[in-house]
């Protein structure tokens, strides 16, 4: 009998867990869902107040493209985890793309905890403060509106809230226009949208030579993964260097076989 009830409790446990599994399997892929259908549009603008206290609106920050992350400062693990992986795929991106060629804010979504202080604490604990790096906080009413725009579902949990962990790529029209994935993504799933975006779209006022090397920069600046990193490929310009020596020894090599026939003729 008692093994009939221990049989039976097993059963009752597989079934609740595989019912729970389901459920966050099904609740994780709703959340990616919604967090790509925002890609290709644009985000509102919205009242923001600095680490400083200082006020500013997010269309300031338009005219380059961003990257934005939405974190808590009361997550104790999960967002400095985050933080600090994507300081360090920020440092290449600038390495390879230039100090001021995009923007990075983090911007506080609990309201009532990421305050000004809060989010400059934050901040200095993960190392942003030298980085150019802005944090920001919000309105409740505005920090949601704004958590819809990018995409980011979040549930309040136990240990805090639970969400997609995403950093949101916005072009400089402040259209969405890529979203990466994961406390620890790989280095190109980041520079690979910033590269195209500061390297690959005409900017205003741009002269013709500009955009020339722009173009030129975009198709040279590949990754290595062996160091991690973004560099600067001079293969190409030996490769078209070494080809055009070729066709002009060819050519030299016909003119002359074409000037010492017509002698030939002549003679």
């Amino acid at each position: 009998m008692r093994t009939l009830k221990l049989v039976a409790l097993t059963l009752v446990f597989i079934l609740i867990s595989s019912a729970v599994a389901e459920e966050d399997q099904y609740e994780y892929k709703s959340a990616l869902k919604t967090s790509q259908a925002v890609i290709g549009k644009h985000i509102g603008n919205y009242s923001l107040v600095d680490s400083e206290g200082n006020h500013s609106e997010l269309a300031d920050l338009r005219g380059k493209p961003l990257v934005l992350s939405m974190i808590y400062t009361s997550c104790y693990q999960i967002c400095p985890m985050t933080t600090r992986h994507l300081a360090k795929v920020i440092g290449k991106a600038r390495a390879a793309l230039g100090e001021d060629s995009f923007s990075v804010v983090s911007i506080g979504f609990d309201t009532t905890v990421d305050t000004p202080e809060a989010m400059a604490y934050f901040g200095k604990i993960q190392g942003l403060e030298s980085s150019n790096w802005k944090l920001f906080s919000m309105d409740a009413n505005e920090a949601k509106a704004l958590v819809a725009d990018v995409g980011l579902v979040v549930y309040p949990s136990a240990n805090g809230f639970d969400h997609i962990i995403q950093a949101t790529v916005i072009d400089a029209d402040g259209k969405v226009y890529r979203q990466v994935y994961g406390q620890a993504f790989e280095t190109p799933l980041l520079v690979e949208p910033l590269k195209d975006l500061v390297l690959g779209r005409p900017q205003p006022q741009q002269t013709f030579f500009s955009g020339l090397f722009n173009k030129v920069k975009l198709f040279c600046t590949v990754y290595d993964p062996v160091r991690d990193g973004y560099f600067f490929d001079y293969s190409l310009f030996i490769g078209i260097f070494i080809g055009a020596v070729i066709i002009l020894l060819v050519s030299l090599w016909l003119f002359k076989e074409w000037r010492h026939r017509r002698r030939f003729v002549r003679d």
